[in-house]
C-alpha cells in the first residue's frame, strides 16, 4: 500500500486510490482523527492527489494527479477536479460539477448543480490582501447552475455568475454577471445571450439548448 489514510476516515465501496495519495489529514490545530472524513462509492482518486481531514464527498468523486482539497468542504455527487487543482477550504461544490485542470478555488465559494469551470480559471475572495481585517470579510465566487467559465478567465471576490452564463476565455470578472448572458473581456462585458450563440461548426443549430425562461 503506497497510500495513507489517516484516523477517521470513511470511504465507500469501489473506490480507486493510486499511489502516493493522502487523505484525513488533519489541518492546522485539529489532532488526527478529530475531523471525520467522507468519501462516497465509486471514487477515483489519483496519485499525488491530498484531501485534507473533514471533507464530506459524495458517489463517483474523482480527481486528476497533484489535486491538493484543504479540509471542511462540501463536495456533490458526480463532481471532478482535474489535475493540479487547489480547492481551499469551506467551500460548497454541488453535483455533476466539473473543475478543470490547473484551477485555484478559494474559501468561501459556492460552486452550484451542473457548472463547469475550464483550465487554469482563478478565484478570488479577498478585495485587499493582507488587511488587518482581511479574514473579516472573505467571500468567494457564487457559481449558479449550468454556468461556464472559460480557460485562464479570473474572477474577482463576492460576485454572482448567473445560472447558464458563460464567461469567456480570458475574462476578467469583476461583478455579478446575468443568468443566460455571455461575457467576454477585461473588464468582462456581456455581449449576447447564451441562445444567440451559433455553432463554428454548423453541426447543431445552438450550443445550448435553453432560453432564459428555463
Amino acid at each position: 500500500m503506497n497510500y495513507k489514510i489517516y484516523e477517521n476516515v470513511e470511504v465507500g465501496e469501489g473506490a480507486i486510490i493510486e499511489d502516493y495519495v493522502i487523505i484525513g489529514a488533519p489541518p492546522r490545530g485539529k489532532k488526527e482523527g478529530e475531523l471525520k472524513t467522507v468519501i462516497g462509492k465509486n471514487a477515483i482518486i489519483r496519485s499525488h492527489s491530498v484531501i485534507y481531514a473533514g471533507n464530506k464527498i459524495g458517489d463517483n468523486f474523482q480527481t486528476g494527479n497533484g489535486v491538493n482539497i484543504r479540509e471542511e468542504n462540501i463536495i456533490g455527487n458526480n463532481v471532478s477536479i482535474g489535475t493540479h487543482s487547489i480547492i481551499e477550504h469551506h467551500l460548497k461544490i454541488e453535483d455533476n460539477v466539473r473543475i478543470h485542470s490547473n484551477v485555484f478555488i478559494p474559501e468561501f465559494s459556492h460552486l452550484k448543480k451542473g457548472c463547469w469551470i475550464g483550465p487554469n480559471a482563478v478565484f478570488t475572495n479577498a478585495f485587499h490582501p493582507l488587511c488587518p481585517k482581511v479574514k473579516e470579510c472573505l467571500k468567494g465566487p457564487i457559481i449558479e447552475e449550468n454556468a461556464k467559465i472559460g480557460a485562464n478567465a479570473t474572477l474577482l471576490p463576492d460576485i454572482t455568475i448567473g445560472k447558464w452564463a458563460l464567461i469567456g476565455a480570458g475574462s476578467i470578472v469583476v461583478k455579478d454577471c446575468d443568468a443566460f448572458g455571455v461575457y467576454i473581456g477585461n473588464p468582462a462585458k456581456k455581449v449576447m445571450e447564451i441562445k444567440d450563440l451559433k455553432c463554428k461548426y454548423d453541426l447543431i443549430d445552438r450550443p445550448y439548448e435553453v432560453d432564459n425562461e428555463d
